[in-house]
């Protein structure tokens, strides 16, 4: 299993800011909601810690969720999707857990097709934000 498996990552000749808007706006065109957002670049500063930028975006889409839950509570351990936006080294990065890692977690469930669906849904987010 290789990186590829578990994350989708692009680059973005978008500002760090700009980025997060995008992936805002590309959410809604999904059907897809955001939860919130977790700024940790601010979160770490309040407590003395110098960072990068990094925002996690927490976004979902009730009628997978309820299907998905339907199947296994647990796997709200690993809800709701996250898409991360940050910057390294002068670079601004757009990066999404792979909804599919959800079917190997959890085989007895039958997860792929959904797996598979919001894994495009998702891709087609990073996609467009970037």
């Amino acid at each position: 299993m290789d990186y590829q498996d578990i994350s989708y990552t692009v680059t973005t000749e978008k500002n760090f800011d700009a980025a997060v808007t995008a992936v805002e706006e590309a959410t809604a065109a999904q059907g897809m909601k955001v939860q919130h957002i977790h700024d940790v670049q601010a979160t770490l500063k309040s407590k003395g810690y110098d960072s990068e930028p990094l925002k996690i975006i927490e976004i979902c889409n009730a009628r997978y969720a309820h299907e998905v839950l339907a199947k296994d509570v647990l796997i709200s351990l690993m809800m709701p999707c996250k898409i991360n936006v940050y910057t390294r080294d002068g670079k601004t990065y757009i990066s999404a857990l792979r909804p599919t890692m959800l079917a190997k977690f959890y085989p007895e469930t039958g997860l792929e097709e959904i797996a598979s669906q919001v894994d495009a849904k998702i891709r087609a987010i990073v996609d467009a934000a970037r």
